[in-house]
């Protein structure tokens, strides 16, 4: 059971980030496919950020162009939490957003993810567009209290 209300949870979560498309796919990275098989995942670098009230840890981040990434996003706050970052993700070529306790989503564009309290998600990408990018939680007030940063492609 638990595994099919995670798996209802995700679906969600793709639905939510792709509703917001509508006619701008063509500003994501249309080939994400071929940077994702290109990427030596052997090297992978893994990042971990920590959300809680009213932050992230860290709240600036520097990715390479090519490079593959694992960015582990956690919720060690008291309520849930967005990491939003629509023109960021424009930027990466996504290979998975993936629960290390109950199942993975392929889906090559997202707007935002959201982190339940205690919860856990991985995101698997290749930076494709150099740029610097702002992220922010989008609940309630959470922005106006700190709750942003800056995600740097080089």
């Amino acid at each position: 059971m638990k595994v099919k209300i995670f798996a209802a949870w995700m679906a969600g979560l793709a639905i939510m980030g792709l509703s917001d498309l509508g006619n701008a796919a063509e500003d994501y990275v249309v080939n994400s496919a071929d940077y994702v098989k290109a990427a030596d995942w052997k090297a992978m670098e893994k990042i971990t950020v920590t959300m809680d009230e009213f932050s992230y840890n860290p709240k600036h981040m520097v990715f390479k162009v090519g490079k593959a990434y694992q960015l582990i996003l956690k919720n060690e706050g008291e309520k849930k939490h967005y990491f939003t970052a629509p023109e960021f993700y424009k930027a990466i070529a996504t290979r998975k957003l993936q629960s290390n306790k109950d199942g993975e989503i392929k889906a090559p564009y997202f707007t935002a993810i959201e982190l339940m309290v205690g919860g856990q998600l991985d995101l698997y990408f290749v930076p494709v567009k150099k740029g610097t990018y702002p992220v922010f939680c989008t609940i309630d007030d959470h922005q106006k209290q700190g709750m942003e940063g800056h995600l740097v492609i080089e």
